[in-house]
Order: C-alpha cells, then sequence, then structure tokens
C-alpha cells in the first residue's frame, strides 16, 4: 500500500499559532504512518517546488510551538494567482508524490486553494498533453484533498469558533490597554485603542470586555451618535480619572 504523503504550508499574513498548528499537523501525519512535507514560503514555494519542499520528522518541529509567525515561512504569489503557476504547483505536487495539502491561512489563501483543488483534474490533464508527466503518473493523482486552517487575527471566519492567532491577539490588546492606564488617570484623560479586524468587530468587543473600557465601536453597530454623547459625557462633571475606548 502506497505510504500517504501530505504537504502543510503557511500563506499571508502570519498569525500567532501557526507553528503550534504546523507542528500538530505533522506530528499526527507522523503518528498516523503518512509521510509529511512543508512546503517553504507559502504559495511560492509551492510554484517553485525542489528545495521548497522539505520532509519532516518529528524532531523538525521541536521546539517550535511557543515561536510566533511561521517557522516554514510565508509569502503571497503573484504566480500562483495565473493558471500558468497553478499548473506548475500541480505538477511539482505530483512529482513530489503529494496529493494533500494543509492550508494555513486566511480567505484569500482558503480562496486559492479552493480554485487550485477545483481546477486540479484539469491542470492534470494539461500536463498530460504536454507530456510534462505520464497518464500512468497523472492516473494516481485523480484529485487533490484539501484541508484549511484558518490562520486569521481577526476571528472573522464561520465555521470555527476560534481563529489562529485571534487569542494572542486579545491577549496583546490586553497588556497594551493595561500599560497606558496609568498614563491616562495620571493626566485624566481618555484613551482612544484602535485594534485591528477588518470588518469584524470581535478584537474590539472581547477587549473592552476583557479591560473594562467604557465605551466601544464595531463595524457590526455603526452607530454615530454615540460618539457624542461619548464626548458630552466625558466632558460633562466629574467621574473617573481615565477612560478607555476600543474601537476597530
Amino acid at each position: 500500500m502506497t505510504t500517504k504523503r501530505i504537504g502543510i504550508l503557511t500563506s499571508g499574513g502570519d498569525a500567532q499559532g501557526m507553528n503550534a498548528a504546523v507542528r500538530a499537523v505533522v506530528r499526527t501525519a507522523l503518528d498516523r504512518g503518512a509521510e509529511a512535507y512543508a512546503v517553504y514560503e507559502g504559495y511560492q514555494g509551492l510554484v517553485d517546488g525542489g528545495k521548497y519542499f522539505h520532509k519532516m520528522n518529528w524532531d523538525s518541529v521541536g521546539g517550535i510551538l511557543q515561536l510566533g509567525g511561521t517557522v516554514i515561512g510565508s509569502a503571497r504569489s503573484e504566480a500562483f494567482r495565473t493558471r500558468e503557476g497553478r499548473r506548475q504547483a500541480a505538477k511539482n505536487l505530483v512529482e513530489a508524490g503529494i496529493d494533500g495539502l494543509i492550508i494555513i491561512g486566511g480567505d484569500g489563501s482558503l480562496t486559492g486553494a479552493n480554485i487550485f483543488r477545483q481546477e486540479w483534474p484539469s491542470l492534470i490533464s494539461e500536463l498530460v498533453k504536454s507530456g510534462e508527466i505520464g497518464a500512468e503518473q497523472a492516473a494516481l493523482y485523480p484529485d487533490l484533498s484539501i484541508v484549511g486552517l484558518v490562520g486569521s487575527i481577526d476571528n472573522d471566519f464561520s465555521g470555527t469558533d476560534m481563529t489562529i492567532g485571534a487569542d494572542s491577539a486579545l491577549h496583546r490588546i490586553t497588556e497594551a490597554v493595561d500599560a497606558i492606564m496609568s498614563t491616562a488617570a495620571s493626566h485624566q484623560r481618555t484613551f482612544v485603542v484602535k485594534v485591528m479586524g477588518r470588518n469584524c468587530g470581535y478584537l474590539a468587543l472581547m477587549g473592552a470586555l476583557a479591560c473594562g473600557a467604557d465605551w466601544v465601536f464595531i463595524p457590526e453597530a455603526p452607530r454615530m451618535w454615540r460618539i457624542g454623547r461619548m464626548c458630552w459625557l466625558n466632558a460633562s462633571g466629574p467621574g473617573a480619572r481615565q477612560g478607555v475606548v476600543t474601537a476597530l
């Protein structure tokens, strides 16, 4: 029976927890008797192939659990956006004997993975017609299995309780607000803390709850009149020596 080979890559912006996910995938694959290959530098490594494909062992992912970023690299690839680039990526995977990919990334990365999966049969057909791979070799890889792990601090993806990186981002927000509270109290000022999240107010809302913020502004509830009321309340009469506003 042929040993299952899977590839794992990280793509797009890095997020805390990507290394933990890479470690979990590699060691689970090895425990189940499969071979795991790290594709370095994201989709660009998939297009370039060769030295960017690294066979992993148990020790390859030792000591990375607590590290930020991604030890296998990430890069936005213009080549992979083209059909020619995806065809080259398909050829590299077939030559490496890989018929399954685990992608850790955000919306754009997972969209690209789905397009690649959908195009796979036609890409293989083109490679056979051009003579780049043989028909017998192509028959061994009729489909490409894809698993997507959402790596995004925004926590803006349905179907998962917590995206990779969101919890760490929330932790950093609470640390930052705790650090500025003494300055706010010393000067009797209100500080506005702007956080990331794009169109999702999760970090702003949870950060406000965790820090005890006085006001929070999120895109899910864009009520601009609250800004005027907030300013009026802060300016009228004595109150707390400091205030915190979180906003997206």
